[in-house]
């Protein structure tokens, strides 16, 4: 099977797929225009977020067999188009699940003990420790929402803080030893931390909103490490400046690009969060660390050769 690298990834990824007879052509710089003209070519493709597979592009890959995303989420990919072709999708959230949700809990700690700021003034001859006092995970309720890799891994290590760990989830019966399954209304409720852990989809556009916020009955913690997409920041700022909002972590922005490569927009909503000592704000890596770049690889070949070796 002839297979086309559009993005850099683990050197594993060529390796071992070398030595199953797989033929890998690496292009990590054509275009979009440019990758259509060629992808007849290809049984394979895999990626990460350089280039969108949408309609157009998946017409003109004639022989293309399966699609394999290094990473979770799949929006730059028309799927109902694949599905249709009968192209199989193939990606890989095991693989970096354990390294979102060290980010989580490594945000938020900073955030609710002030870790980066106490550090900052230290580092500039300024000492405060009442200004400074902390606010403990311990004993707190976190809400989150979608219990897939990346929610059970987060649910996981927040249980272990002794938080009581509830979540919301369309699909049904996911209770485990971490985390307990409720209604939104409930995790509405209850919740005094919550955490995003879902794709980006026409129903979660925008699923935090002006009326989301509303409806939470506690002050809250914010984070998130799904999709920027996910949040309607100028709903997020505002909560922030009330106070309804407590502190936002955020991995990911409303104003990225769709390759997560750099900010497509710039504004007063995003100033705020930059500028604000209430938000914490990551260039979306949570998932991106040393471990998880060799781990994402190699579920990615794994699922590729039992399925196509």
């Amino acid at each position: 099977m002839r297979v086309l690298l559009l993005d850099k990834n683990h050197p594993l990824i060529t390796e071992q797929l070398s030595g199953k007879n797989f033929i890998l052509e690496e292009d990590f710089t054509s275009s979009y225009d440019e990758v259509c003209r060629k992808i007849e070519n290809y049984d394979g493709v895999i990626i990460r977020s350089r280039i969108p597979l949408d309609r157009n592009f998946l017409q003109k890959a004639k022989n293309l067999k399966f699609i394999a995303r290094v990473g979770a989420g799949m929006e730059n990919i028309d799927i109902p188009v694949a599905d249709k072709l009968g192209i199989k999708l193939i990606n890989s959230p095991e693989g970096n699940r354990d390294s979102v949700a060290e980010h989580v809990v490594g945000m938020l700690l900073i955030l609710m003990n002030r870790l980066f700021i106490a550090s900052q003034e230290v580092k500039n001859g300024i000492w405060l420790r009442e200004e400074n006092r902390g606010d403990e995970l311990l004993g707190k309720t976190v809400g989150l929402i979608g219990y897939g890799n990346m929610g059970k891994a987060t649910a996981k290590r927040l249980s272990g803080f002794g938080c009581k760990v509830i979540f919301y989830d369309i699909l049904r019966d996911l209770s485990d030893e971490f985390a307990e399954q409720v209604s939104l209304e409930e995790l509405k409720e209850k919740a005094e931390v919550l955490s995003l852990h879902i794709p980006l989809t026409d129903e979660t556009h925008y699923l935090i909103n002006d009326n989301f916020i509303s409806e939470m009955k506690n002050d809250f913690y914010f984070i998130n490490t799904a999709r920027g997409k996910n949040v309607e920041t100028k709903s997020l700022v505002g909560a922030l400046k009330s106070g309804k909002v407590k502190g936002a972590c955020l991995d990911v922005l409303e104003y990225e690009k769709s390759s997560f490569e750099n900010l497509e927009t710039e504004n007063e909503d995003l100033k705020y969060l930059l500028e604000s000592e209430k938000a914490i704000v990551t260039p979306h890596i949570a998932g991106w660390t040393v471990q998880s770049k060799e781990k994402l690889a190699q579920v990615i070949v794994d699922k590729i050769i039992a399925q196509f070796g």
